[in-house]
Parts: structure tokens; sequence; C-alpha cells
């Protein structure tokens, strides 16, 4: 894991970091999932890889009492082998879909609102809808930066650290973009 920029907002310490989101060390990841929350390739399939099979079974159990989720909604399920405790799952919009700058801001707001529920203190957001959803990189980038911002400035919540991370060099830059002109 590598920090690539930091910022301070109210108490909350924003990282932006280079590296695996399934190892990094946050009380819960998020996953940009699909709504019927299979976890086959992607962040997703990844996540589910390393946090073992409980992940793709509690998933089913949530789509098999709740339906689908819809785009923008959030769901939570434990992380199985990963070091996190919990991986928060949000079905983030594909490109083209329409009012999809609206529908990203929204599934963010959900991840954080369970954040602030479960009174956690961590956690980890990749660039959701970023990959194979088509969201363009630095405009996705830049709605989770200032969805993130704007939902610490506006709300009491126990998060401590939210740390914006990507494998490889391409989307921490993009991060790291946005927290500098955020």
């Amino acid at each position: 894991m590598k920090v690539i920029a930091e910022k301070i907002i109210r108490r909350a310490h924003i990282k932006v970091i280079e590296g695996d989101i399934t190892q990094i060390d946050t009380e819960a990841i998020v996953n940009a999932a699909n709504s019927y929350l299979q976890h086959g390739g992607g962040v997703a399939g990844a996540i589910a890889r390393a946090g073992g099979e409980i992940i793709q079974k509690e998933s089913n159990e949530i789509v098999r009492k709740k339906g689908s989720l819809k785009t923008g909604e959030a769901a939570t399920t434990s992380g199985g082998n990963l070091k996190a405790k919990y991986v928060i799952h949000t079905v983030g919009p594909v490109w083209g879909e329409g009012n999809e700058e609206e529908k990203l801001k929204r599934a963010i707001i959900s991840v954080l609102k369970i954040a602030k529920n479960n009174k956690l203190r961590s956690i980890s957001i990749p660039a959701v809808s970023c990959g194979i959803f088509g969201f363009p990189k630095e405009k996705g980038t830049k709605i989770i930066f200032e969805t993130v911002k704007n939902f610490i400035l506006n709300n009491e919540c126990s998060v401590e650290e939210v740390c914006l991370i990507g494998l490889g060099p391409e989307i921490p830059a993009l991060f790291k973009k946005a927290l500098e002109n955020g």
C-alpha cells in the first residue's frame, strides 16, 4: 500500500492509496457491485475471491430476502477472510443509462450512511462504476471525492479515515487530482 496524497477534512483523514483493496486494513471496504450481487469480475470478483465464499453466500441471501439492489443502493456482508470486517456492496451506474452523476453520488452516500449508522471508523472506497461500468474515470473519481467531502462536512460521523484506493497508478492519480483541487 502506497499513500500518494492525504487531506484532513473536519476530523476525517482522507488518504489516496495505490494498492489492492482486498489487502487494506480498514473496518470496511466498498465493493462496486451489480444489482444481483453476483461477484464475478473486476473489483467484485477480486473481493469475493479474497474474502471467500461466505461473501457470495451472504450476498445471495440479501438478494433472496430483499430482491435485487437498485442503482445507488448499498448492502453489507461480512468480510470473510479479508482484513476488513465488512464489505459494503454498492451499485453504481452504468455509463449511458442516464442521470449517471446523480446515481454515483447516491451510491457513495448509501455507503457513507451505512458507515455512519454502524459507527465505523475506517472505510476504503474504490472508483465505483469507473471500470467495466464505463463511467469516465476522471469525472467519477472527482464525484466520489466530492461526495465523501460533502458528507463529512455536513454530517456528524464516526468515520475518521477514508481511503480512496486503486490498483495501479491511474485511479490513485485521478483521486489525488480531485483531492488537490477540492
